[in-house]
């Protein structure tokens, strides 16, 4: 009897462990252009007897499709999912604060295009929450994506809170947070001025999209690759565009900067020093005028020079002229910048299949 029941025991178990590997198959731990995409024959799809290998939800303000907004699409995900869910959210302003959960992986945002589909809020982190206290940066985002595997195309956000001057306190106001891993976006616009894009944890994707601010509006502890994006600064005066929090040298986290376009108002620093171990390199970028002629700043200790790794490689246009680049960052080598010219850099070919 105890054999038996040990031969049944472990025969349910494999059934199972199965079961769940061919989910996991199913659903498939990647991101892929399908994943960005909205074919008509599964609009209506939903999970049943014939299971899709995607659900599609429809945002629509008119009210004509499965919510009117997106925080009631995301209530729709469970917790736990384990398959692809593309929310199609149609054209409109969507004045709301979004938060897709840990517990929600493998879900889609797709719009009708950045400029048509905007997702806006206009906290700050002096704003007072429901204890009386200010809710600090990390709670400021008008959209916070938490889940793996997120992926979005086609999509405007956007912290509507009024420009930070330089030195301002408490004002600090994110439009999108991400500190899931394994992210990606494409043809996307993050809209801001202080603290645009936190950039929070996790390896993620940027392509062919624009980011907006003044002052560290590219700032966080991930390791982050933006290919082809434009990095547009709206500042008054002076401002900064990208501020790495990486704290130690085992710590694989950084920005990198893979053929973008650097334009816009001010001048501003390339990078700051906010991590003493801060890393950001530039390659292959077009430059405006905008970009103060040293280039760099370590946040107002010197010690932090010896420890960051603030580097350029074959960039061009008036911005990168290096003859007054302060002499603590790099001019690198092809040898030197390669690790940072592919998706290697974020381990792409383990959750990208485009």
């Amino acid at each position: 009897m105890g054999s038996y029941w040990f031969w049944f025991c472990l025969i349910f178990w494999l059934l199972a462990l199965r079961t769940h590997l061919v989910d996991c198959e199913f659903s498939g731990d990647y991101i892929s252009w399908d994943d960005l995409s909205i074919h008509e024959n599964s609009l209506g799809k939903m999970e049943g007897g014939n299971r899709e290998k995607s659900r599609v939800l429809v945002v629509a303000k008119d009210g004509k499709g499965d919510s009117t907004t997106v925080r009631g699409a995301i209530d729709l995900v469970p917790h736990g999912n384990d398959r692809r869910v593309k929310i199609f959210i149609q054209s409109g302003v969507y004045r709301e604060k979004v938060q897709i959960p840990i517990t929600k992986p493998y879900i889609s945002f797709i719009g009708n295009g950045s400029g048509e589909t905007i997702i806006s809020w206009n906290s700050t982190a002096s704003e007072k929450g429901s204890d009386g206290q200010p809710i600090g940066t990390i709670l400021s985002a008008s959209v916070a994506i938490e889940s793996d595997y997120f992926c979005a195309t086609g999509i405007t956000f956007e912290n509507s809170a009024p420009s930070a001057l330089p030195g301002a306190k408490g004002k600090q106001a994110v439009a999108l947070r991400v500190s899931g891993d394994k992210a990606m976006f494409f043809r996307c616009k993050v809209l801001g001025s202080q603290d645009t894009l936190f950039d929070h944890m996790g390896r993620h994707y940027f392509h062919k999209c624009e980011v907006q601010g003044a002052i560290d509006f590219i700032f966080g502890s991930a390791r982050s690759l933006y290919e082809s994006c434009v990095l547009h600064a709206t500042a008054a005066s002076y401002g900064a565009i990208a501020a790495s929090q990486r704290n130690s040298p085992n710590q694989n986290a950084g920005f990198s900067f893979l053929q973008c376009k650097l334009d816009g108002s001010g001048m501003l620093y390339l990078g700051r020093a906010w991590g003493r171990y801060a890393r950001v390199v530039y390659s292959l970028c077009d430059m405006g005028d905008i970009i103060i002629p040293q280039g760099w700043y370590d946040w107002g200790d010197p010690s932090r020079r010896r420890t960051v790794w603030f580097a350029e490689y074959n960039c061009r246009g008036g911005g990168a002229d290096s003859r007054q680049r302060v002499p603590w960052s790099k001019s690198l080598t092809y040898e030197e910048a390669k690790p940072f010219l592919t998706s290697d850099y974020i381990d792409g070919k383990q959750w990208l299949r485009l």
